[in-house]
């Protein structure tokens, strides 16, 4: 992918230059010069031809990757053709496609399951609150890093923490994030102010590793990821929610070693050689799919302990804790996200 920069020089470096041309022009040969010179030749009106054929030949650099990552929005863009207009027939289509899915995921969760569901009557009033609250400050935790990650793509922050050594900026980020989660995990509940302000800096942590991604994919691309995360989110919190009491709080562990395997699959390319196509086509497909079933399994699983949480607290075992708990729903998100970003950025690739 290459990128091309233009510089145009601008109304003071010509008035500076007008003593030149001033002097260039003045004297009787330059007079001689005007009267031999042959007058200007008549263009047609009404000719195909545009007298600033720089300005269609070249891609306004508002529109490409490189500005997009230095939030540069300099120049006007001349549009020279109409947009097409999106076919209402095939936007149907597509909303009842995506219905079908969503619904056919749910019934197949509810079949699989979500057989055996609680026998106490229903969620009582307390877990029902406590898990409002969770889902209140994970849809926060998710809005303040979809934010952060948009200013930081249009202030240009995002280009220079990528032209910088990377090792250094994924390391450090990594520290700072993980410190930041401990930090807010660590802190009572009660001490309000310094529990949301380490909480707003891991968020502003996640933001960071989210933002290039925006910079690479187009927004109509990023807004389908992110109704199909809020689907299969969704539908998966409903399983939990509504399933026995501490079904699935058994698969923590499996999960931990299926999330452990998968972080390692990503670590493929830097240690396999290229030739290995087969070898890294699988490792790939194993980072998404196998992390989109992982990040799935932690949803029910999460889901499941904030209820268990909820108890705890009803009986005075713990504090309530909404803002520790959604940060494992966070994390569930952004990786079920990105993983939704890679696999539709390869279809569209394939159609191409």
């Amino acid at each position: 992918m290459s990128f091309t920069l233009t510089i145009r020089a601008g109304p003071a470096r010509l008035a500076s230059r007008i003593p030149e041309f001033a002097k260039a022009s003045s004297g009787p040969a330059a007079a001689i010069r005007a009267f031999h010179k042959s007058a200007p030749k008549t263009t047609n009106f009404f000719t195909s031809r545009t007298t600033t054929p720089s300005l269609i030949a070249q891609k306004p650099a508002a529109n490409s990757l490189l500005a997009r990552l230095q939030g540069a929005r300099r120049g006007y863009q001349y549009q020279s053709h109409t947009q097409p207009q999106p076919d209402s027939g095939l936007l149907m289509r597509k909303l009842l496609y995506g219905g079908a899915m969503v619904g056919g995921t749910w019934v197949t969760l509810q079949f699989m399951f979500n057989r055996e569901t609680r026998a106490d009557g229903g969620m009582p009033p307390y877990e029902r609150s406590y898990l409002n609250k969770t889902f209140m400050h994970t849809g926060l935790g998710i809005g303040i890093i979809g934010l952060t990650a948009y200013q930081m793509l249009q202030t240009g922050f995002t280009y220079r923490l990528m032209v910088t050594n990377p090792w250094v900026v994924a390391i450090g980020g990594l520290a700072l994030s993980f410190g930041s989660m401990l930090a807010t995990r660590a802190i009572d509940p009660d001490n309000y102010i310094p529990k949301y302000a380490c909480w707003a800096v891991f968020n502003a942590t996640q933001a960071a590793f989210v933002a290039p991604l925006l910079a690479m994919a187009p927004p109509a691309l990023l807004a389908r990821a992110g109704l199909y995360t809020i689907a299969m989110m969704g539908a998966i919190s409903f399983v939990g929610a509504t399933a026995k009491q501490e079904k699935y709080l058994y698969i923590g562990g499996p999960l931990l070693a299926g999330a452990a395997i998968v972080a390692v699959s990503g670590f493929a390319p830097l240690v396999l050689p290229a030739t290995a196509v087969r070898t890294l086509a699988f490792t790939e497909n194993l980072w998404l799919y196998g992390g989109l079933a992982v990040f799935g399994g932690f949803t029910l699983y999460d889901v499941q302990r904030v209820l268990y949480h909820a108890r705890l607290a009803q009986a005075g075992v713990i504090k309530e804790d909404p803002v520790n708990e959604s940060i494992s729903l966070e994390l569930d998100f952004l990786n079920i996200f990105v993983r939704m970003v890679q696999i539709l950025m390869m279809q569209q690739n394939r159609r191409k």
